[in-house]
């Protein structure tokens, strides 16, 4: 039999933790939305040179990235490569 107290309890506990979430979610929103403006300043503040190094960075580490991937690719491909052609020489 479910009594007032126990229902009472429910919606306590309900109503609490719905509290906790919203706060929760409400304070992630407030810290992105900071660190959003405070980097979107730091931006507009940076001198050209700055931002031209910035540039080149991200461009180095694209670079290395786009290395990498055509030597996988290489390596896939000769892998293949060998891998038909031991099979031509099994038949």
């Amino acid at each position: 039999m479910v009594t007032l107290q126990g229902v009472r309890r429910w919606v306590m506990t309900a109503a609490i933790t719905s509290i906790t979430v919203s706060g929760a979610i409400y304070g992630a929103v407030l810290r992105s939305k900071q660190q959003f403006n405070q980097e979107r300043k730091r931006l507009r503040e940076a001198s050209p040179e700055d931002m031209i190094a910035q540039l080149e960075a991200v461009r180095a580490d694209l670079v290395m990235k786009k290395n990498e991937l055509e030597r996988k690719i290489a390596d896939f491909q000769a892998k293949r490569i060998g891998k038909e052609q031991e099979h031509k020489t099994a038949k």
